[in-house]
């Protein structure tokens, strides 16, 4: 019933706009003619007035000698001739014709046939008043429903537009903010502007220099790009990422992604369970575990089975090739590194053909030491390159100046050279030796 009401309103309303033109152009028009009329009257009697106010004025110059007979008649005459000019103006002006052409009629009543008829062959179309107080409103509720999902989105995508304009505005002001390029940068992963957020990881570095987090961010981000595909580049922001911290979390999810999406379970369960166990603040372990549990469903492994695989998988990592080192600092070295800021310290073993990829790496800061740590393939950047893949290694213990892996000028240094892997004593690094 309301539907009803609502269009017959509507209807009422639209033949109240066509008709209103038609029936103010009437009233004017009435109006008008009073007001016409009612002007040439007033016009006319003032003529009359002036006419004998004229004629008394002559006859008066004529009584008292101003003018002489000839003159007093031509007088007259003429003031005959101008009150009859100005009654004959008066009478023009009262009925020129309208120029502006009035409504016809036929305007407002073929408009009026034309709304009537169309809404009842509308209603007719659409179906009976039953029909349209029983038709089902599902489709209707989907029609919202999808509109709301698209406002939604919209909502969402002009939220986003309006942050990454606040932050840009943030950061031409203030261009060293590290913490507002990072969340930049993250805001473009997520709205799929990968070039954009490696230009954004790359500010954060420019201020903060390198860190695995960092390097595994622009990582994810080039590895999104390339259609979550691995290439060259992507690989070396990875080994780069590992070499700096074995256990950095976005690194480390995006190989898990990636084994995971080959279908390569088990080594997603590896690369996850390491962030597990580094236990680093803000990482949604949770997450991870279910992860890890849908990776291990998907190798048809039950709750038992999974107990008894893990601890399968860490007695192997315990029977492989473990590497104990000892690592201190010289005295001069401790006593030139209390003065300043905690460094970070990179101990990591590599291959003795030459090759400059850790086969295991462990990072630390000079706080901790002394410290006995343990290198072994839990250590390991990649399955295929660790400590069981080679029989000997040079160990490298780093203390370094920017924070940055690799050994830079400025450094604090202490490496041994061919040390066999299954080698069970412990070794001793000192870091003592200056990089030129």
């Amino acid at each position: 019933m309301e539907i009803v009401l609502i269009l017959l309103v509507f209807i009422v309303i639209l033949l109240l706009v066509i008709w209103r033109p038609f029936l103010k152009q009437e009233k004017n028009q009435k109006n008008a003619e009073l007001v016409a009329t009612t002007q040439k009257n007033v016009r006319e009697q003032t003529n009359i007035d002036l006419y004998h106010e004229h004629k008394a004025e002559i006859e008066k110059d004529f009584n008292d000698g101003a003018i002489d007979e000839e003159n007093y008649q031509y007088l007259l005459i003429e003031l005959d001739n101008s009150l009859l000019q100005d009654i004959e103006s008066s009478k023009q002006n009262a009925i020129l014709p309208n120029t502006e052409k009035p409504f016809s009629v036929i305007w407002p009543v073929t408009l009026s046939f034309f709304i009537v008829a169309f809404s009842v062959a509308l209603y007719l179309k659409q179906g009976t008043l039953g029909v349209l107080m029983t038709e089902p409103t599902a489709s209707r509720d989907n029609q919202q429903e999808q509109m709301s999902a698209e406002q939604q989105e919209q909502n969402r995508q002009a939220q986003m537009l309006a942050y990454v304009e606040k932050m840009q505005q943030h950061l031409e002001e203030n261009p060293d903010d590290s913490e507002a390029w990072y969340n930049l940068g993250q805001t473009f992963v997520g709205a799929g502007e990968f070039d954009f957020a490696i230009a954004a990881f790359k500010q954060v570095i420019r201020i903060e220099g390198e860190h695995a987090d960092l390097i595994g961010a622009i990582a994810q981000a080039s590895y999104y790009r390339n259609n979550q595909q691995i290439d060259v580049q992507v690989q070396t922001l990875i080994d780069k990422a590992l070499a700096l911290d074995i256990n950095d979390p976005s690194t480390n999810i995006l190989l898990g992604m990636h084994n995971f999406s080959a279908q390569e379970y088990q080594q997603a369960i590896g690369y996850w369970q390491r962030i597990i166990d580094a236990n680093k603040p803000n990482v949604n372990i949770a997450a991870l575990q279910e992860a890890i549990v849908e990776a291990k469903n998907r190798l048809g492994i039950s709750s038992s089975e999974q107990a008894s695989s893990q601890a399968t998988v860490s007695t192997q990592a315990i029977a492989g090739p473990q590497l104990k080192l000892n690592i201190s600092l010289s005295a001069s070295v401790a006593e030139k590194l209390a003065q300043g800021e905690d460094k970070t310290v990179f101990v990591y073993a590599i291959p003795t053909d030459g090759q400059r990829m850790p086969l295991a790496a462990l990072k630390l800061v000079a706080s901790d030491l002394p410290k006995v740590v343990i290198l072994s393939d839990s250590n390991a950047m990649s399955a295929q390159s660790n400590l069981s893949s080679v029989s000997k290694v040079h160990i490298y213990a780093i203390v370094s100046k920017q924070g940055g892996a690799g050994i830079k000028s400025g450094d604090f240094k202490a490496e041994v050279n061919n040390i066999s892997v299954e080698k069970t004593e412990t070794i001793n690094l000192i870091i003592d030796s200056f990089v030129e």
